[in-house]
């Protein structure tokens, strides 16, 4: 169902309450779209339906996650197919965030407007517009993408990963133990880009490695002057470091196979080099072998994501979503954090905000079916409260056959960040961190192999 905004064409991609003493200024309010799964928007949290709202933004260009508002809608017409949210039916409202601070202010407050009791597995860099209006209303933040500060300091914020920041300097750490002698980080020129260059340092402030600052457009067809400086004289243990979203990545990729480095690592994190950036640029003899790929959750060929795959094929209604971007599989354990939590509180009680902060806060385990990493001890300053580890894995591109680095994950604690993100250094990686180089798996006897060797992501 459509309510005010622009048109939002089908995507084809692959604890305890506190109010703050201001919300954020906001100016005019940008159009954005709520769609519903079984009903109107409007959603009374007094009644028997539960209203959740994810947002991501859309048709901007290099910061795209269309994919987690797609399978949003996935994920709310299987729950009501199966008896909805924990016997109660439930409308996902989805909204374009437009990557902009008015853009983010627009989906907060249609947020509480609709009385949504959370918004989960939703990606934007301006927390400092949107989580003060939440918290205000007192919605929890269930599993964002990680991209800015309040996300981790917000008692209502109940992240499910370590955030791009403290991947890009767990990236970091682990290029110092391959070897790296310096990095250059090409980043976005922006606010969220100027947050990664003090995470980075701070992981390379005891080393002796030299790390330069490359700010870069997030559109752009040509970034052959930033690669060129980035490779500078191609000596060894000179590393690059991209930082860029999937398309600016991908376009980055083609003058750095021109210039044809003999010596230069290169690395980025997963959702950077995506599948289909690995297929583009010619695969295992591509600028792409022996490149190290950092994220959060097992590769997406592990058992952990049949979950994941079944939803799409099942409740997908056409949508290509592609299962290998970690913005999908934050979607994807944010709606499992909630799906449990919501099946914890008393049958005879609604679910309201309220009702999820106290699950959420009491730090009982939710189990994340293994794609959450291992926990970290519990939070001296709040005790019972456990943090999720911050520790990546690392691993060539995303989506290529292979167990993840590590292998696959236990259960984690799910529970409320308390203070600021801890200013580098950042914490260490978790003991299941390894750092590899991509080798194609051997074909088993007998199995057949696709012509190109390699495989398309979004496939099981």
């Amino acid at each position: 169902m459509t309510r005010t905004g622009t048109p939002h064409p089908l995507p084809a991609v692959s604890g305890r309450r506190r109010t703050t003493a201001a919300l954020a200024a906001s100016a005019a309010v940008l159009p954005a779209l709520l769609s519903a799964c079984g009903g109107p928007a409007a959603a009374d949290a007094a009644g028997k339906d539960v209203t959740v709202m994810t947002w991501a933004p859309s048709g901007t260009g290099a910061a795209d996650r269309p994919g987690m508002t797609a399978l949003a809608d996935a994920v709310g017409r299987q729950l009501n197919d199966q008896g909805g949210l924990a016997g109660r039916k439930v409308r996902v409202l989805t909204c374009n965030e437009h990557d902009s601070t008015d853009g983010a202010t627009a989906c907060a407050e249609q947020a509480v407007s609709a009385h949504a009791v959370a918004v989960v597995g939703s990606a934007s860099q301006y927390g400092s517009s949107f989580m003060p209006i939440l918290e205000q209303a007192g919605i929890p933040f269930i599993g964002g993408y990680g991209l800015s500060g309040p996300e981790f300091s917000s008692p209502l914020s109940y992240p499910v990963n370590g955030g791009l920041p403290a991947l890009v300097a767990g990236s970091g750490r682990q290029l110092v133990e391959a070897g790296c002698k310096q990095i250059s980080l090409i980043r976005p020129d922006s606010r969220a880009g100027d947050a990664l260059v003090n995470y980075l340092g701070g992981a390379v402030r005891q080393t002796d490695v030299k790390l330069t600052d490359i700010k870069a457009p997030e559109k752009s067809n040509d970034y052959s002057a930033y690669t060129r400086r980035a490779i500078g004289d191609d000596r060894p243990g000179n590393c690059v470091l991209s930082a860029l979203g999937a398309e600016p990545t991908a376009n980055l990729l083609d003058p750095y196979r021109r210039a044809n480095p003999k010596n230069t690592q290169l690395a980025s994190v997963i959702g950077s080099f995506q599948q289909s950036v690995v297929d583009s640029t010619g695969g295992d003899s591509g600028p792409l072998h022996g490149a190290y790929a950092t994220g959060w959750f097992p590769a997406e060929s592990s058992r952990v994501w049949d979950g994941l795959r079944e939803t799409v094929r099942g409740y997908g209604n056409g949508a290509t979503i592609d299962v290998s971007d970690p913005g999908v599989q934050t979607t994807w354990v944010a709606y499992e954090v909630l799906r449990q939590a919501a099946g914890r509180i008393d049958k005879s009680r609604t679910i309201t905000p309220k009702a999820l902060q106290v699950i959420l806060d009491s730090g009982d385990p939710i189990d994340t079916a293994g794609a959450a990493g291992p926990e970290r001890p519990p939070d001296r300053a709040a005790p019972g409260l456990h943090r999720h580890p911050l520790g990546p894995h690392q691993r060539q591109a995303p989506g290529l056959t292979g167990r993840p680095a590590g292998g696959d994950h236990g259960g984690a604690r799910v529970g409320p960040h308390r203070g600021p993100l801890p200013r580098p250094p950042p914490p260490p990686p978790s003991r299941r961190t390894r750092c590899r180089r991509w080798r194609r798996p051997a074909t088993p006897a007998g199995a057949g192999r696709p012509a190109s060797g390699r495989r398309r992501a979004g496939r099981p």
